[in-house]
């Protein structure tokens, strides 16, 4: 990311622009900055002008307190009118129920797509899960135990104690907790954990929602009703992809989208 641009609340935005076409702005998940964002972004390149930014409280962009949703909607603007206003966007994670929030308020955008937004309606003791969560992350980060906030994250995630005892002595681990702070952002965005319908319901512009094949049902479901609840949505599901998707797989699928 070698630009900058400054959105409405004064927070500085890293942000970085590659290939030609149609603008999409990428929008990483949960402990993730744009540089994540940036091997879809090459698989873009060829159809696309595909911009990706560190979402505010991680990697190169600035932090403002307080914290709301509505100043994320304004970032997605900021780097929008940066890159010349027209821009499509696409959320990966929570990244997508950013997505979901920015196309909902009005923000101009083209298109919308989003990968495996994790709605827990569908899992088994889902609500119960994300109200124990957020009650754990906020009691973790506002004592200022970051490690013990990522370990929060990467077992809702999924991870077994032994991985995550692993990720904790790797090289890695010291970056992991510098943006931990930022979870506390993709747990207001995400809500309750569960699908916003009258939000997803006042999307006006073309929905794309993709889904794993190899992922879980509960997942994969959300996605499906993503689409059925957006006026203009479209469902689809990449075979033998889970929640880490492959961008040579993802990217072409999406530059169909944004290109059509």
């Amino acid at each position: 990311m070698d630009k900058k641009t400054t959105s409405r609340d004064g927070t500085s935005l890293a942000y970085g622009v590659t290939g030609q076409g149609p603008t999409v702005i990428l929008v990483s998940g949960a402990m993730s900055t744009g540089g994540t964002m940036a091997p879809l972004a090459q698989r873009l390149a060829d159809r696309c002008t595909a911009v990706v930014y560190d979402r505010r409280g991680r990697g190169r962009s600035g932090d403002t307190a307080p914290y709301a949703v509505a100043r994320e909607v304004e970032d997605l603007a900021a780097v929008a009118d940066a890159v010349g206003g027209d821009a499509a966007l696409f959320g990966v994670s929570s990244g997508g129920a950013l997505v979901l929030h920015a196309a909902a308020s009005g923000l101009p955008v083209r298109r919308a797509a989003v990968y495996e937004v994790p709605y827990a309606d569908h899992l088994a003791g889902g609500a119960a899960r994300e109200a124990a969560y957020k009650e754990q992350l906020d009691d973790a980060l506002a004592e200022g135990r970051h490690g013990d906030a990522v370990e929060l994250f990467l077992r809702l995630a999924g991870l077994g104690e032994e991985m995550i005892e692993g990720a904790r002595q790797s090289p890695m681990w010291a970056g992991m907790e510098a943006v931990a702070p930022s979870l506390a952002h993709d747990d207001t965005v995400m809500g309750d954990g569960l699908l916003p319908r009258d939000l997803v319901a006042a999307v006006p512009v073309p929905v794309l929602s993709v889904a794993g094949g190899a992922s879980p049902e509960w997942m994969r479901t959300a996605s499906r009703e993503i689409a059925e609840t957006a006026p203009r949505g479209t469902h689809r599901v990449l075979p033998d992809q889970t929640h880490m998707v492959e961008p040579e797989v993802l990217g072409p699928v999406l530059a169909e989208f944004f290109t059509g």
